[in-house]
């Protein structure tokens, strides 16, 4: 039977988010005023000034590299424009399920650069997170892996469609050395997971996999930003305010960079220009009742199926996500109807596999708003690439885009990012891989 927190009836469901403790907890700094960074600078000393919209995956993924791979003889000074603050949209919630593989176990699009690039931005935020809160004594010096932002336990991928049971079994011959695929039946899986259910006697176990806790993990990666742009004597600022317009920031800055997300497409300059898809999804979350002494065990991996189930300890897991197509509701909060509707959904899809999902509490819901790009012969990939052409607001100013993450945000954003950056700081979009670019000879003035 499934069981709600408080009450069996929804009322509206108002996630309080990690942001707003966490942030005070480790020293994130912000500004919600419109200062922007400056230095005390001849002429010839300009600083090279950048902003970035959005806060995300992909926004720190840029603000990252613009600081690592700028120039050292020049100041670097990026303002982030966020009015949600450090992963308040779509990026924070998500369920962080990170692997390179599609849905039938395929190596994605540049696969393996994404994936090692993710790891590296992983490993460079998780330790600029973990010093800070080790230094402040809020936090163990970790052991056996242990860490605040990743839990390394793989992804357990239970089949359940008989169709792909042939295609699935080939793509896992092809996986990386590094994320690996191991074909598993049902009694193999159930050591790894107790009581699983597997309809097929089939799934594909990737030990390499992780799990990662989206909000954590951005914390950490501003952090290191902080840390790097303060090593080279530059300026990083987080502005909590909307930018409403881009003509708001032109002549200010050398580039604008927009990863904005869905919201991209609110920006008047490019309403109704971007082929971008609104998804909105809802994520539950779980919480194993007191009386209840079958914990989700330590060892076990997360699950991934028609729903998943993002482990974030023995008694606490995610549990997402819904697709609403075409929605451009991009608040968090959730009302009665959507999360009545939405958790039943989630729970009977998830408990096919996993039928002990049923013992578990619903404590929570949460909401976010994903920017599906458009789907090509590589898959749905991001689109990015320089404005200038397509907007015309008068300024030596270069605006550039980096949006339609979808639901990869995690594998896609640090290659991406790294990409976009040297772009913009060499002004050259041939950096970028065509196939990224392309949706721009469909894009009229």
């Amino acid at each position: 039977m499934l069981m709600f927190a408080q009450t069996p009836k929804f009322i509206s469901w108002k996630w309080q988010r990690e942001t707003h403790s966490t942030h005070s907890s480790i020293g994130i700094s912000c500004s919600s005023s419109f200062s922007r960074c400056s230095f005390s600078s001849s002429p010839s000393q300009r600083p090279l000034r950048y902003a970035v919209l959005g806060a995300g995956f992909a926004g720190l993924s840029v603000a990252w590299n613009l600081l690592q791979h700028g120039s050292k003889e020049s100041r670097i000074c990026v303002d982030i424009y966020d009015e949600a603050g450090i992963g308040g949209g779509a990026s924070g919630i998500a369920g962080g399920l990170l692997h390179p593989y599609s849905p039938k176990v395929k190596l994605l699009w540049r696969g393996a650069e994404c994936w090692n690039e993710s790891l590296n931005l992983i490993n460079i935020a998780e330790e600029a997170l973990l010093n800070k809160l080790v230094n402040e004594g809020k936090f163990e010096t970790p052991k056996n892996g242990e860490s605040p932002i990743v839990r390394r336990r793989g992804i357990l991928r239970p089949v359940v469609n008989s169709k792909n049971v042939n295609i699935m079994t080939e793509n896992a011959r092809n996986c990386l050395d590094n994320c690996r695929i191991e074909p598993i039946n049902e009694e193999a899986a159930q050591k790894l997971v107790p009581n699983l259910s597997l309809p097929l006697n089939l799934a594909f176990y990737m030990p390499d996999a992780l799990n990662i806790n989206a909000q954590r993990y951005l914390q950490g990666l501003y952090l290191a930003c902080e840390n790097l742009a303060n090593e080279m004597s530059g300026n990083l600022s987080l502005h909590r305010k909307s930018v409403p317009s881009l003509k708001e920031l032109a002549g200010e800055y050398d580039a604008v960079v927009i990863c904005l997300g869905a919201r991209s497409a609110f920006l008047p300059e490019l309403s109704r220009r971007l082929p971008l898809r609104a998804c909105r999804g809802i994520i539950a979350k779980l919480q194993l009742g007191d009386e209840m002494r079958e914990e989700y065990q330590e060892h076990s991996p997360s699950i991934l199926s028609d729903a998943w189930l993002a482990v974030h300890g023995p008694r606490n897991i995610d549990l997402g996500s819904t697709w609403d197509w075409k929605s451009e509701n991009y608040s968090r909060d959730i009302t009665s109807d959507e999360a009545s509707n939405s958790i039943e959904t989630l729970i009977g899809k998830a408990s096919s596999v996993y039928p002990a999902v049923r013992n578990w509490t619903v404590t929570g819901a949460v909401a976010g708003l994903r920017a599906m790009p458009p789907l090509t012969e590589n898959g749905s990939l991001p689109i990015l690439g320089r404005l200038d052409e397509c907007i015309d607001l008068g300024h030596s100013c270069k605006y550039w885009l980096f949006t339609g993450l979808g639901a990869r945000g995690l594998l896609f954003h640090g290659w991406l990012g790294k990409l976009l950056a040297r772009g913009v700081i060499s002004c050259d979009e041939d950096l970028l891989p065509c196939e990224l670019t392309s949706w721009k000879h469909k894009m009229h003035r």
